[in-house]
């Protein structure tokens, strides 16, 4: 078999061409390619019936009103088990859980735990809390998990937060949070932190990837720090002069 040299190029350039053409094709009504992730799209759950200031109960929907769990509740929410509206305006009581699918406003009270699914602002305890988008307020807790978060955080085993957290968070094991912390972290094994805003207080070890602050513990560690400084055992700047000293270590 002979090779042709001009079908041959045809071809390879046909392949390009097509190619290039799959790439950059647009149809009419679909979203162009941008690289960029999709956003999160929260199911709030449906749309409320009414209100009601009072509602009692053994475990949502079994309570008076009936089907409590389609109604907002401004006031006073007790359930023996578990307690769902879709806001929450008042005091939410369970022995179980309690669940507020939209916003909730006051005090949340459960043994088991209280989630919220939008915003949330006033107090919660249990022995786990987590919000899903907002936090304003004081969260006391086991284990406390949320997206964002804005006061103080009690916690007797630790806490996790998505996002930002701004305040100050106190914790027996440890504190993490995934972005940005402004404030205080307080633990006795750790802090982590992607980048701190303040300060961070551990018995043993405290991590973050940018400081501009304080780190205080037996082994402090910064990747990277613009302004701040360290105090313990071993202190550790990565993107300093002198990367590793003993009692204190500083970028200024």
């Amino acid at each position: 078999m002979k090779f042709n040299a001009k079908k041959g190029l045809t071809v390879c350039v046909t392949a390009v061409a097509a190619t290039v053409f799959a790439e950059t094709y647009n149809p009419e009504g679909m979203p162009e390619r941008t690289g960029k992730e999709v956003p999160e799209v929260i199911d709030y759950g449906p749309r409320s019936y009414g209100w009601t200031a009072f509602a009692i109960g053994l475990a949502t929907p079994v309570q008076l009103p009936w089907g409590i769990d389609k109604w907002d509740v401004f006031g006073l929410d007790i359930n023996l088990g578990y307690s769902d509206a879709p806001r929450m305006f008042g005091w939410e009581f369970a022995l179980g859980a309690n669940t507020a699918r939209k916003d909730f406003a006051g005090l949340a009270t459960a043994i088991g735990f209280n989630f919220s699914n939008k915003d949330a602002y006033g107090l919660d305890i249990s022995l786990f809390n987590m919000n899903n988008l907002e936090f304003y307020g004081m969260s006391v807790d086991a284990v406390g998990m949320n997206r964002n978060f804005y006061g103080l955080s009690v916690d007797a085993l630790g806490n996790a937060t998505d996002n930002v957290f701004k305040g100050l968070a106190i914790s027996g094991l440890a504190n993490v949070c995934n972005e940005d912390m402004y404030g205080a972290q307080i633990a006795v094994c750790g802090n982590f932190t992607r980048r701190v805003h303040g300060l961070q207080l551990a018995v043993v070890y405290n991590q973050t990837s940018m400081l501009w602050g304080c780190q205080i513990g037996l082994v402090n560690m910064a990747f990277a720090c613009d302004h701040g400084f360290q105090i313990g055992l071993i202190n550790v700047i990565m993107d300093n002069q002198i990367p590793v000293l003993p009692i204190v270590n500083g970028y200024f």
